[in-house]
């Protein structure tokens, strides 16, 4: 039986189908590696948003070499993505015209001529309007410069250069920073400063960094969802060191932590009006093959000692063992925080729920914030390709990888869940998703007596 192979968003076999228990041996029957007959319109739809412009009248497939970590520096599993599922809808194929040098005004003449008509021909086929995104961020990340017309061959203007970098950070900031409270009255940000001000809100999102496909777009896009949520604490996964830098730029009104800066790692955010930041501590995985660790960060939230955490653990079926003994240190991590502090981990599980019962359920003392809710459907499968397909996995395959954990303090305040809601489920105007994972938005605020705190 042909199995898909191994990824971060982690699809392996042994996954349950839609309607499958994922504790019955219900497995993934199909190949995704070097899968054929794609849907022929979503596929020319995703060729022109990989499209951009140039002067030529050529369509040319945007790459940013620098968006993708070293393929030498990726765990086999993480490579076969690239190599299989990732073989996506991304060239836009023109005809093959060649254009000689220019030797005489008259020829030069002509071949302007042909190059307008290439322009025309080419803009009916490619989309502009994310032509100009993926353009933009190639400006951005490696200034490279596009094909210029034939008579300024010898003198590429470095003007243009320079405005289209300026335009495309412009693009990015405003994205980020026009959601904030831009469609509300003056009465409404009032009332929702003022209710927000007793609550942590909490995001965690593994972003797919590695995944380099329409990647402006889909950062524009997490940048416009973090504006719009404006959350106390960030948790990402699948950072890379390019979109972090990106967002450090960007999100100026946060501190950022980073659990390395090569290959790809988790990241805490923190909001600074907001949170006091204390300090922070990794902790590796002794015997990860993946580089996995987890993020550890003290702060304080209205006087209130929290101990915030984040970690991918270990992916891929083959990694089910190591994703446990993960999951462990975690666990002991969780239980060892000081008693005044309550906990909270977010972050990419990668957790069947099988596994969590081969351990014997959770530990006394921590509690899985969904359950605690009363395990609300909408908010079970953060990682859904029933619906998602970034990924375009064949079978459509629904799992709760990503997952937030609490430990309350033992004096003091007790901290409480409120709500949890999944972002990121709109698609954007290239046709992608953000990320294969939903993002998690959570809600908790802290109650005055042990009556008011939720237990397991």
């Amino acid at each position: 039986m042909d199995e898909p192979p191994c990824s971060p968003g982690h699809t392996c076999s042994g996954e349950p189908r839609v309607g499958c228990n994922d504790t019955a041996p219900c497995l993934v029957d199909n190949k995704v590696e070097g899968k054929t007959g794609k849907k022929n319109k979503k596929h020319k739809k995703r060729q022109s948003a990989a499209c951009q412009m140039k002067a030529g009248g050529e369509c040319a497939r945007v790459t940013v070499e620098e968006l993708s970590p070293p393929s030498q520096h990726l765990p086999e599993c993480l490579e076969k993505r690239s190599a299989g599922s990732k073989q996506k809808k991304n060239t836009c194929k023109t005809r093959n015209q060649s254009i000689s040098p220019v030797t005489s005004p008259a020829s030069s003449s002509h071949r302007q001529k042909a190059q307008s008509a290439q322009e025309t021909s080419a803009r009916s086929t490619c989309d502009q309007s994310t032509q100009t995104d993926s353009s933009q961020l190639q400006s951005v990340q490696t200034q490279s410069t596009q094909t210029t017309p034939i008579q300024e061959v010898q003198s590429p203007s470095t003007e243009s250069k320079s405005t289209q970098t300026k335009q495309s950070s412009f693009s990015l900031k405003q994205a980020y920073w026009e959601n904030s409270f831009t469609d509300q009255s003056a009465d409404q940000q009032k009332t929702q400063s003022s209710t927000k001000s007793s609550y942590l809100t909490v995001i965690s999102w593994n972003i797919d960094g590695l995944d380099s496909d329409n990647v402006f777009n889909r950062l524009k896009g997490l940048l416009s969802l973090l504006g719009k949520h404006h959350a106390d604490v960030v948790l990402l996964q699948e950072l890379i060191p390019p979109s972090l830098k990106i967002l450090q730029n960007i999100m100026n009104d946060y501190q950022f932590l980073q659990a390395s800066d090569e290959d790809y790692f988790t990241g805490i955010l923190i909001r600074k009006d907001r949170v006091q930041f204390l300090q922070s501590n990794i902790v590796k995985y002794p015997t990860t093959e993946m580089g996995r660790n987890l993020l550890i960060a003290n702060v304080s939230f209205l006087g209130h000692p929290l101990c915030i955490m984040t970690s991918h653990l270990e992916s891929c079926k083959t990694g089910s063992q190591e994703r446990l003994n993960q999951l462990r240190r975690v666990w002991k991590w969780m239980k060892e925080a000081p008693g005044d502090h309550s906990v909270i981990f977010g972050g990419d599980t990668n957790l069947r729920d099988w596994e969590v019962k081969k351990l014997g359920g959770l530990p006394d003392g921590i509690s899985d914030v969904w359950e605690m809710l009363g395990k609300p459907e909408e908010s079970r499968y953060t990682w859904d390709t029933s619906i998602n397909d970034n990924n375009e996995i064949p079978n459509s395959i629904r799992l709760r990888f990503d997952r937030i954990f609490i430990r309350t303090a033992a004096d003091g305040a007790k901290l409480r869940p409120e709500s949890m809601t999944l972002i990121g489920l709109e698609k954007l105007k290239c046709d992608y998703f953000i990320s294969d994972h939903w993002g998690i938005l959570c809600t908790f605020i802290f109650g005055a007596s042990e009556e008011q705190s939720v237990t397991d």
